[in-house]
């Protein structure tokens, strides 16, 4: 017993499969076990599970053909179930409840913008069966410390309880590493990579020339805030606001705090609009990037409650998400560093998203030529935290299995493969869709966007070198820095999570390992069969599906 540990109430549980981590992937994983008869337990830092979609706060990026195909049936269902909940509870107008592909937000940067706790709502929902069957068990607010391993097979994972001083020792059959940053890779001395692979290792043309293990994309501290203009809802000066308001990158064209920004795609300098009080029709919004990135709209773009789609006096205010270019982080890296530094970044990063709104509502520049906007209000109700930003950050890369199969820039780039090529690989358990979209990263990098092609889920990608009963569940599975910039959405995370948990399923089932599916022709086939039986989609719509 550590010190850490001494006074705490300590317990041990036997499950068949353990999840740790519960954000979309370890949901999904969680979903498709327990639908599949298994006994799961399910683990989450935060008191809230949904990963980015709720306790990041990040509204689904997806590709524009989510509506009909690319992503598992399963994920469709859970944006339907959110339209749903929506419609149930809300007054909306007519003709907003009428609309099939409800917007409930009208962004830019998704078919369907909405509020983190209406996802949480829907999630929680999905699992009541499973709980309520005793199938699941949830354990929220716990960390894993420590993992007990036999060789290359995984015995045990003991999480701590992040409030309360409580202990559990988690015995399973298969282990799932859901975690947003994979924690439990350097707790079980698994093989794994982080930061940015040399150009040499893979051949990527956008790889840096020497490896730089230390070199991952920025996090963001997302909040949300609404507008009303006749109020006063300046926040405190954030202690670290000097710096910030003063602070310039290298490689920005101008004060980060401020509306001048790098397009992404082409670096050249784009003037960003904010106006609080938009006019337009919400329901005329088309939200497709492929046609109108909209990130020129700051209040338009990650819009989460349009206040024109509901009956009037319903709402006062439109509300929006505030991930933008000046709140991305990059000064320090979170992971493979002491926890002092990393304790440090959380901390500065949160400082920065005080920061923005603190500009916004005092020294951003308007239109009418004064600065400020004080009605613009933190809406900690919307993200369920004490200081009005998300329960947890934005983690845009996590660390990464060594894989029986790395999925590289070669395997998704347009450039590469040409305008209407994909790669095809005959252990595919899954499909997606995004441009490889890497944000200024903690090596001093700009945005690399790179026009991609859909692409397909290697199941190889999702079996560590040597582990046997370890498997990745989230953005921890065999990608590169480079390719892990159109894996790591929405679809793709639960894609992943919903096709591991139900491979441990199966391989409880018929007594194989996880590698043996993969090798094994005729097992892969009865797999593939299961998949394509619950709506994984395994591959692209012939010809090309875009």
């Amino acid at each position: 017993m550590t010190a850490f540990t001494e006074g705490f109430t300590m317990s041990e549980i036997s499950t068949e499969v353990l999840i740790v981590g519960g954000g979309l992937g370890g949901v999904a994983a969680a979903l498709a076990a327990c639908r599949a008869g298994r006994t799961v337990v399910l683990t989450e830092e935060t008191d809230w599970i949904g990963g980015q979609l709720t306790a990041q706060a990040v509204p689904p990026d997806e590709h524009p053909w989510i509506e009909s195909y690319g992503a598992p049936a399963s994920y469709r269902e859970l944006r339907t179930a959110i339209r749903d909940h929506y419609r149930t509870w809300y007054p909306l107008t007519g003709a907003a409840r009428a609309r099939r592909e409800l917007n409930p937000g009208a962004g830019y940067v998704s078919k369907l913008c909405h509020e983190p706790r209406a996802a949480l709502a829907v999630l929680q929902a999905l699992l009541a069966p499973h709980l309520a069957s005793g199938r699941l068990r949830i354990l929220l607010e716990h960390v894993p410390a420590e993992v007990f391993a036999d060789g290359d097979r995984l015995r045990a994972v003991t999480l701590w309880g992040v409030r309360t001083e409580e202990s559990h020792t988690i015995s399973a059959a298969y282990v799932l590493d859901a975690t947003e940053t994979g924690e439990l890779l350097p707790l079980a001395k698994a093989e794994y990579v982080t930061g940015a692979e040399s150009r040499d290792e893979h051949g990527e043309p956008n790889a840096p020339a020497q490896y730089e293990p230390l070199n991952m994309q920025g996090i963001t501290y997302c909040f949300a805030v609404s507008y009303h203009e006749d109020e006063n809802h300046v926040i405190d000066k954030p202690a670290d606001y000097e710096f910030w308001r003063s602070y310039r990158p290298d490689f920005w064209p101008g004060p980060l705090l401020g509306f001048l920004a790098p397009d992404p795609r082409t670096l050249e300098p784009e003037v960003r609009t904010f106006d609080p009080r938009p006019t337009g029709d919400p329901l005329a919004v088309n939200a497709d990037q492929s046609a109108n990135a909209g990130g020129d709209d700051l209040w338009l773009f990650r819009r989460i409650l349009a206040k024109g789609l509901f009956e009037p006096g319903a709402v006062d205010s439109d509300i929006t998400l505030v991930n933008w270019p000046l709140n991305d982080y990059w000064l320090r890296p979170i992971i493979e560093v002491g926890a002092d530094e990393a304790a440090a970044a959380h901390r500065e990063a949160k400082q920065l998203s005080l920061s923005v709104l603190y500009w916004l509502q005092t020294d951003a520049p308007r239109p009418d030529g004064g600065t400020g906007y004080p009605g613009l209000r933190l809406r900690h109700d919307v993200v369920g935290t004490g200081d009005g930003l998300a329960k947890s950050a934005y983690v845009r890369e996590s660390r990464r299995i060594r894989a029986v199969t790395t999925v590289t820039e070669h395997h998704v780039s347009r450039d590469i493969l040409g305008t209407h090529g994909i790669h095809h690989f005959p252990d595919s358990v899954g499909v997606g869709a995004y441009r490889i979209d890497l944000h200024p990263s903690t090596g001093g990098d700009n945005y690399i966007d790179v026009a991609s092609v859909p692409f397909e889920i290697p199941l190889g990608a999702l079996l560590p070198i040597r582990m046997r009963n370890l498997l990745p569940a989230a953005k921890n599975i065999g990608t590169t820095h480079i390719s892990n910039g159109c894996y790591r959405l929405h679809p793709v995370e639960w894609n992943i999570g919903e096709v591991v948990g139900h491979l441990a399923a199966f391989c409880l089932k018929r007594g194989v390992e996880p590698h043996a599916v993969r090798e094994d022709a005729e097992l892969f086939r009865e797999f593939a069969a299961e998949l394509d039986a619950i709506g994984v989609e395994r591959h692209w719509p012939a010809p090309a599906g875009y």
